[in-house]
């Protein structure tokens, strides 16, 4: 008999039993003369009690000394897979001599394992700019940058860091009101006009500012542009420096403006104007910064890209076969808006969302049983994934919090 304490467990095990899994560390013990060799595999070896000492965990080592009796090894839900795994290695055992339901079982368990531990890595770099402050040290203009940044990115290090983040916040909203008035045929007269111009230069200076002092604050260039919420800011603030722009490529010709201005909706200057003011929506973006349930929801999606995009894709499908199954049985209903299979996918898509505008209808009573199909699929696809994305969602949004409060 081989005696092995492990832990301060001492074990039997026969030499002929080892003999057999040679290419474990126990096999290689029990086949090895050289007693140099012995002792490279054992932590230390007692001369008094012949015994070979291994300091490792004596509860998992009852799994692999069952495996030598019987040859079967077994894995219990209990176990921690990532230790389980380390220690069944060091012995030189492989998880193929488990039973096929305890490894399946225990090849789920991991998994899941790796997935949450992955997950949270993720959400701690969601945090990530909250634990870059001591990277200022040593740098040109450490301090003083790192108060800029503490003063910007940090609003829990101080009552300014917080008025400023509240401020960004009220910017955000007046910028996005005050693009929604102007689309009023109300505020389209010049004293109208006049204070939009003054409540756009307004956020546009301070959105400006902000993203000057993140820029010097920043501890890492190429890090900053790099940043999706950097260059968020960097699209709120240009469309006022290129509006600008636009307006004053012939600022000494006043009735060329005047010009423009009366054919605006349809010269190609007047339409770029308008895209570019348009972007200026995307400044409701910036709201991400200081909001943890719109980063939940953000890092939601990023997760959950497969079922989104699985999701889409039966929608996809739904819409090209039920669009073609109501063309093939309404084509030929007199004044039918079913003229053809892409005039059909409009109907097809509210349909299977269930929204059913009624703008389309089916005639015929096949064609009302092909609606009623199509309705009844979308509610059932529609249903499968709102529970899952909305249990991840809540569940990434607790640690969110959990990491903010903790910083």
């Amino acid at each position: 008999l081989l005696n092995i304490n492990v832990g301060g467990k001492l074990f039997q095990i026969a030499y002929k039993v080892l003999a057999q899994y040679p290419i474990t560390r126990l096999g290689k013990l029990a086949l090895y003369t050289d007693p140099v060799k012995k002792l490279q595999l054992c932590d230390d070896y007692l001369v008094q009690k012949n015994e070979y000492f291994f300091d490792r965990d004596p509860s998992i080592f009852h799994y692999i000394f069952h495996f030598y009796r019987s040859g079967v090894l077994w894995v219990m839900d209990e176990m921690c897979p990532s230790n389980f795994v380390e220690e069944i290695e060091y012995w030189g055992i492989h998880l193929k001599y488990s039973q096929r339901c305890c490894r399946i079982l225990f090849e789920e368990k991991r998994d899941e394992l790796n997935e949450y531990l992955k997950i949270e890595k993720e959400l701690e770099a969601e945090l990530e700019p909250l634990e870059s402050g001591t990277q200022f040290d040593g740098k040109f203009l450490g301090q003083f940058r790192k108060m800029v940044w503490n003063l910007i990115e940090n609003p829990y290090s101080s009552v300014p860091a917080k008025i400023i983040a509240v401020m960004s916040s009220f910017f955000v909203l007046i910028s996005i009101v005050g693009m929604t008035l102007s689309t009023v045929e109300e505020m389209k007269n010049k004293t109208g006009k006049m204070w939009m111009e003054q409540m756009e230069m307004i956020c546009a200076i301070f959105f400006t500012s902000e993203y000057l002092m993140r820029l010097i604050s920043s501890s890492s260039f190429k890090n900053f542009l790099r940043a999706a919420f950097n260059a968020i800011d960097l699209v709120a603030i240009l469309p006022f420096y290129i509006q600008i722009l636009f307006e004053n490529l012939d600022d000494g010709d006043m009735q060329y403006h005047e010009e423009l201005h009366k054919v605006e909706n349809v010269s190609k200057l007047g339409k770029v104007l308008k895209l570019i003011k348009l972007m200026r929506i995307f400044r409701i973006l910036k709201l991400a910064r200081h909001s943890t349930g719109l980063r939940a929801f953000s890092f939601t999606m990023r997760q959950c890209y497969q079922q989104v995009c699985c999701l889409l894709l039966f929608i996809a499908m739904g819409v090209f076969t039920f669009s073609a199954l109501i063309h093939s049985v309404e084509h030929d209903v007199p004044g039918t808006d079913f003229t053809s299979i892409p005039c059909a996918w409009w109907w097809a898509a509210v349909s299977l969302s269930t929204v059913g505008y009624g703008d389309t209808v089916p005639d015929t009573i096949l064609g009302r049983m092909v609606a009623f199909v199509c309705i009844s699929f979308g509610i059932i696809l529609n249903g499968m994934p709102i529970s899952i994305l909305y249990n991840k969602f809540s569940d990434y949004y607790a640690k969110l919090k959990a990491h903010e409060m903790s910083q």
